[in-house]
């Protein structure tokens, strides 16, 4: 069976102008891909988002609703253009100008997993490629543009947290001279995609945690950033990368011992992001 394109989970009520969503966090991994794939059924889950999607349901709590993923990073990555189809492996795809994602097995419909292990044996028929485009990507964007578009109308502004994680050797080398690598890594496009009042307050947000913090290196934010950010129009977008060494083994794609004990830490970062939003509500109603 083929796994559907996202869940959508909405709060009883909703109190904020903040919305969360986690693109490659699925893990319905479809029979027919496994079937094809050269990589066992660890190693191909090791550019999914393991457990982001649990890790942010508490956004339910503080009135704010979560669209993620059910279709795998590996079969169809949400956080690319629809047209970013990459050449060797489609088939029937003309090469166009460089892309480093493409070029780098990353397109709409990826190549390769984490440390660019192929995926398959061989390429792809186009029209394959395009009934994932079809029924994965564009339901998931559609229902985005939704979510986003019934906020603005309820609260006058939206606020995406769009939210992801990094593997721990990401980031082992960005400690400069403190050593002190951060946990968490916020994306805005360097001011593209968000008001900088709006980054700031996610930013303290993670702080007050004790969570170390940086911004936009080396990931500033990647398509939905790209696209849904517009801050001149109330629409403001964040990319959020979390070290996976916080929560979960890496090597085994499993929760670690301190998962809970960091899903309760960042249960109260969300409630902070969530009354961002809310302090917005006065405004929205007038």
């Amino acid at each position: 069976m083929m796994p559907q394109p996202y869940q959508l989970f909405l709060p009883a009520r909703r109190a904020t102008s903040v919305v969360f969503d986690s693109p490659h966090s699925g893990r319905d991994y479809p029979a027919a891909l496994m079937a094809r794939s050269v990589l066992d059924a660890r190693s191909i889950r090791s550019s999914e988002d393991a457990f982001v999607d649990d890790l942010f349901a508490p956004a339910l709590d503080f009135g704010a609703p979560l669209l993620a993923a059910l279709a795998p990073r590996a079969f169809i990555d949400l956080n690319r253009a629809e047209d970013e189809l990459d050449p060797a492996l489609i088939e029937g795809v003309a090469r166009g100008p460089i892309n480093p994602r493409i070029s780098s097995g990353l397109g709409v419909v990826p190549r390769v997993v984490a440390n660019g292990r192929a995926i398959y044996r061989g390429k792809m028929a186009r029209a394959e490629a395009e009934a994932r485009v079809r029924e994965y990507w564009r339901p998931y964007h559609s229902a985005l543009q939704e979510l986003l578009d019934d906020t603005r109308a309820q609260f006058g502004e939206a606020i995406l947290i769009d939210c992801h994680s990094m593997p721990h050797e990401a980031i082992e080398g960005l400690g400069g001279r403190t050593g002190r690598r951060p946990d968490v890594i916020l994306g805005d496009r360097f001011g593209a995609a968000a008001a900088a009042t709006v980054m700031d307050a996610v930013e303290s947000a993670f702080l007050s945690a004790g969570l170390r913090v940086a911004r936009n290196a080396p990931f500033a934010g990647a398509y939905i950033t790209q696209r849904y950010g517009r801050p001149s129009r109330r629409q403001h977008v964040i990319q959020v990368e979390i070290d996976r060494a916080l929560y979960m083994d890496e090597m085994r794609v499993r929760p670690s011992a301190d998962f809970d004990g960091f899903r309760t830490a960042l249960s109260d970062v969300i409630s902070r992001i969530c009354a961002i939003g809310a302090a917005e509500l006065p405004l929205a109603a007038e």
